[in-house]
């Protein structure tokens, strides 16, 4: 997919791997639609910045209106948007669980439900969803996260495979940890000390959105990044009693570290 000239939205926009990707949109030519909840946190030349609760069918829906209004019509969706939850499955309440599923599952399908009509009728579209590298690999400490991320995944392959030939497609990317405001603004729980470790592991944001915008440039199926990502997506697949075990005593040891 040709970025430059290209018509595209982008939700979770504000901060992290959104605004990231935002720049580097913007740098290469893209015309711009921002939204989130909180808007205007940089200024962007052209961009427009549209504030809404995606967790809102409504909402969501009448971002996407503006959006195409602005545009006159749209050839890339990228769905950011996300949040998350550090809590035992059993501690989770009905509202965050829902908060959760409407956010990081439901409001991407929705919008591309929205996108798709007018990207078959003009023969040409890309849908990127933001997975997580826990779509792949379930983490036990972020249970309910990595169930809606393994959704989302699941969707956009699905959905890849539906719109073969018809000139439209989607992309899944999939990133490990990246140094982005994620974990303090996850709405319930905080992540355990120990996990908290691994920070020396993460890319910056703008990597990741580099990481990202190749993806969308050469249609590429899945994006995981960093790449180290793919080995551990790999053990999983090739030992997962092994990783299951492994992650399972982690858990239990960042259980104990924060009591």
């Amino acid at each position: 997919m040709r970025i430059s000239g290209s018509k595209t939205l982008l939700s979770g926009a504000s901060t992290g791997i959104g605004a990231s990707l935002a720049r580097l949109l913007h740098s290469q030519g893209a015309r711009l639609v921002l939204v989130s909840r909180t808007t205007h946190t940089y200024d962007l030349s052209g961009a427009l910045w549209i504030s809404a609760d995606l967790t809102q069918p409504d909402q969501r829906t009448a971002a996407f209106a503006q959006a195409i209004e602005h545009l006159g019509g749209i050839d890339i969706l990228i769905n950011n948007a996300g949040v998350g939850a550090y809590a035992p499955t059993v501690h989770i309440d009905d509202a965050t669980w829902t908060h959760l599923y409407e956010l990081n599952l439901n409001a991407p399908i929705h919008l591309t439900r929205l996108a798709l009509p007018q990207m078959l009728a003009q023969r040409h579209g890309s849908i990127v969803n933001i997975s997580s590298i826990a779509g792949l690999v379930p983490l036990p400490w972020f249970t309910l996260y990595s169930t809606t991320k393994a959704a989302l995944l699941s969707f956009t392959h699905g959905l890849r495979m539906e719109l073969d030939q018809s000139g439209v497609t989607t992309t899944a990317v999939c990133p490990g940890y990246v140094k982005t405001p994620f974990q303090a603004n996850v709405i319930i729980g905080k992540p355990p000390q120990l996990l908290q470790r691994t920070k020396r592991f993460a890319i910056s944001p703008e990597i990741c959105a580099a990481d990202i915008l190749r993806g969308i440039e050469q249609n590429k199926r899945t994006v995981i990044t960093p790449f180290s990502g793919h080995f551990l997506n790999a053990l999983y697949f090739f030992f997962p009693k092994l990783i299951d075990r492994q992650f399972a005593r982690y858990n239990r040891n960042l259980e104990k570290a924060s009591n």
